[in-house]
Order: C-alpha cells, then sequence, then structure tokens
C-alpha cells in the first residue's frame, strides 16, 4: 500500500496537499467538527468564519473537505443545497474585493536587477561569497520569474539538468509538472535573450558560479554560503522579493509577492501591444477569463471606451492649432463587426460573459464601438497600414477562443465599411 500511497501523492501538487491538509485540521480542530459531517455541518462552519474568512478561502476549505469525504467513500456534503445557498448568502452579506498581487513595474525590475548586479559585484571584489552567491541566484530567480511569467512554485522546482541554454540566444526548460499541465505531461518553457535586464545571461551567470551538473536551480543557501542540495522553498520566494526590492529602494516593498512577477510581466506586455492570445500561449494560461485576472483590463478598456465617446462631443471651445512639430493622427480604416453566440448548454450566464469578455478584450482592442444594446454589433477602427488579413484573423481567432471557454458557438462576420471586404 506505500507504493500505491507515493503515487497518489504525485498526481495532486504538494501545494494543494498542504493546502487541503491544513484545512481539514481547521475543520477538526479550530472549530471542532467531526468527519465525515453532513450538509447542515459544512453550513455552520461556513456561517461560523462568514466574517473572518474571505469566500475564496471558504471555497477553498469546502473543496478539501469535499476531497477529503471522496477519498474515504462518503458522499460529498458540499454539493447539497443547503452549502451553496449559504455561500451566495454569505457573498451577498459580505462582500470583499478580491485582493490580488501588486504587478512589478519594469522600472522596479530594473531597480533590482541592477541593485543586485552591483552589491553581486562588490561581493566579489570582498571575497564575500556567500553574499555573491545569493545576489546572483536571486537576480536570476526574479528575472526569470517576470519574464516568463513563471508562478512562485515553477521557480523552486527548476533543475539544472533540465536547461538548455544557448548564450546570447535563450534557454529552454523542461517542466515536468505545472499547475495547468493536470495530466502531467511535461511542458517546455522557451525564454529568450534580452538586450538589457536578460533572465538569460543572468541564468548563465548563475549557473557558472554554482559549477554543478545536475540538482535544483535555486537552492538552499545557508549563512556560510554553502549551497544546499534541496530548492528554495517556496516560502522563502516572497521574503527573497522584497527583500532585494527593499535593499534596492523600491517604496511598498511589502506589498509584492511571488505573483507579481507574473502578474507585472503581463500587465506589461498587455500595455505593449502583446494580442490575449500571444500572451496566454506564452505565459501557459487555458483560460481568457484567468488572463484578464493579470492584466487590469477592465481599467484600459474603460478608458478607449471613455475616450472615444469624449472625441464625439462638440467642442466647448475652439480648438488651438496644433505646433507645428505635432505628429499629424495616423489614418484608421473602419469596420463592422457582427456576431452571434449559442451556448452549447443554454447557460444564459456563460453566453453573458463570453460577449462581456469579447466586448472588453477584442473589440475595445480596436476601439470598439457598440452599435446596439445587446452588444452584439461593433464598429472598430484599424490603422490604415496594418496587415489587415493578419489583424482580422487574430481577432476572430480571439473571439471564437473566448466562446469555447465559455461553452459557445459562434458565428461572426467583419465588414469592410467603406469597401467590399469581409471576413468570418
Amino acid at each position: 500500500m506505500a507504493d500505491v500511497q507515493k503515487y497518489l501523492d504525485a498526481a495532486t501538487r504538494e501545494n494543494t496537499r498542504q493546502s487541503y491538509a491544513s484545512a481539514v485540521r481547521h475543520f477538526e480542530e479550530d472549530w471542532g467538527g467531526h468527519l465525515p459531517t453532513h450538509a447542515d455541518g459544512i453550513a455552520r462552519y461556513l456561517a461560523a468564519y462568514a466574517e473572518d474568512l474571505s469566500v475564496n478561502t471558504l471555497r477553498q476549505r469546502l473543496a478539501a473537505l469535499a476531497r477529503w469525504h471522496a477519498e474515504h467513500g462518503y458522499l460529498d456534503p458540499t454539493r447539497s443545497a443547503l452549502v451553496r445557498q449559504t455561500l451566495r448568502g454569505i457573498q451577498a452579506l459580505h462582500p470583499v474585493a478580491e485582493k490580488q498581487a501588486a504587478p512589478l513595474q519594469l522600472s522596479e525590475l530594473g531597480a533590482v536587477a541592477d541593485w543586485l548586479d552591483t552589491a553581486a559585484a562588490l561581493a566579489e571584489q570582498r571575497q564575500d561569497v556567500a553574499t555573491l552567491r545569493r545576489c546572483r541566484r536571486d537576480r536570476a530567480l526574479i528575472l526569470l520569474g517576470f519574464w516568463k511569467g513563471f508562478r512562485g512554485d515553477e521557480l523552486t522546482r527548476l533543475r539544472i539538468e533540465h536547461l538548455t541554454l544557448q548564450s546570447g540566444e535563450g534557454l529552454s526548460v523542461y517542466l515536468p509538472r505545472s499547475k495547468t499541465d493536470r495530466s502531467n505531461a511535461g511542458t517546455t518553457a522557451r525564454i529568450p535573450a534580452l538586450s538589457r535586464w536578460c533572465p538569460v545571461s543572468a541564468t548563465e551567470t548563475w549557473l557558472a558560479l554554482m559549477d554543478l551538473p545536475q540538482g535544483p536551480l535555486f537552492p538552499k543557501i545557508d549563512r556560510w554560503g554553502t549551497l544546499g542540495s534541496a530548492p528554495l522553498n517556496i516560502d522563502s520566494v516572497i521574503p527573497v522579493l522584497r527583500r532585494a526590492l527593499t535593499r534596492a529602494g523600491v517604496t511598498q516593498a511589502n506589498t509584492y509577492s511571488g505573483h507579481s512577477l507574473r502578474r507585472g510581466f503581463a500587465s506589461w506586455a498587455n500595455a505593449n501591444g502583446w494580442d490575449i492570445k500571444s500572451l496566454m500561449q506564452y505565459v501557459g494560461w487555458r483560460k481568457v477569463d484567468t488572463a484578464m485576472r493579470y492584466v487590469d483590463a477592465d481599467v484600459r478598456f474603460a478608458k478607449a471606451a471613455i475616450e472615444l465617446g469624449v472625441g464625439r462631443l462638440p467642442q466647448a471651445v475652439p480648438e488651438l492649432a496644433p505646433p507645428r512639430s505635432a505628429t499629424p493622427a495616423q489614418p484608421v480604416a473602419q469596420f463592422d463587426v457582427r456576431f452571434a453566440l449559442t451556448s452549447y448548454t443554454e447557460s444564459a450566464r456563460r453566453r453573458a460573459k463570453a460577449r462581456r469578455l469579447i466586448e472588453e478584450v477584442c473589440m475595445a482592442r480596436h476601439r470598439g464601438h457598440r452599435e446596439d444594446a445587446d452588444g452584439l454589433r461593433f464598429r472598430i477602427q484599424v490603422a490604415d497600414d496594418s496587415d489587415l488579413d493578419d489583424v482580422m484573423a487574430t481577432l476572430l481567432d480571439d473571439m471564437y477562443r473566448i466562446a469555447d471557454n465559455n461553452e459557445c458557438y459562434l458565428e461572426a462576420v467583419i465588414n469592410e465599411r467603406d469597401g467590399k471586404r469581409h471576413w468570418e
């Protein structure tokens, strides 16, 4: 049975196992519940912590209790109507905005990378091995985490023998498992070499300093600078990041977490014109709504919509002539977009969500203006010098991806307003 348990443990991420075990202990030891339990016991447990714990935390506790009952052959009490209604009531009476990690800005990334580089050089001059190794390790960890959007647990599980590095070009690293790789088939992440704050050169420098053929890429380092055989603990990623940011002079360093690297890159990519499909493929997201939680799209897209509306208002005062050095506005072409959504499951909620995401993600990218009350007809703008076939293919692909993620069938057509071309 010990062999079976080994494989059962391997089927679930270590973080998930620890989190679920903590939730079960909280139910039994802190609250005084008894397992197995029934729907009434679960509902009373939720009510007892409704004011102290967030809804997301309560959902995680329910998932842990559901797993415990399933593993021990009992009916799952968390799926009852009583439990679901209790949770819905808690959400209504105790609404709390979801907490998200502060995105690390590129300027802050540069500040901490430069500080660690300088600190490492000074440590090398005074032959301070411990400081040198920590600075080189932390610099490689932070730059890799940002430019590839790695999760904290993924960074701690990177191994030297799984790396293939080409100096000046890029590196690839094999991940035997990750959060979105439910089948444990393994994925390969590729990171390009950059001209500044390069994750590849930082990793190359750290590998040369370690001079090891295998083992964790980011191991523990003791006070004397000795490299441990175990990887850096996931709970140490946040202190490592905050300590480096503080020493680099970044304000409010304690607001950042491991997810700040991932969210920082996503926000940077979004602000620099990456389409949602490219961002999802690079970072490894499977669902559009997951990606949208990282890029602060609502604020950005709302601004685009407001600016578009303001542009239609009559001028209150005569417009001043622009200075001679001003760059003329780039000419744009206008297109009509019409689409229809049909839910596979007749779910009005899924259909509404897909329509909303198409408007916020796809239409707003091209300054889309809604032409009807239902939000199924839009007018969009595209720069005249764009490759229209490529732009429209990307737009339609993103629309179909959103529809499919929300179990909907999409029919869409894009017509050029002053021409005969169309795309569907």
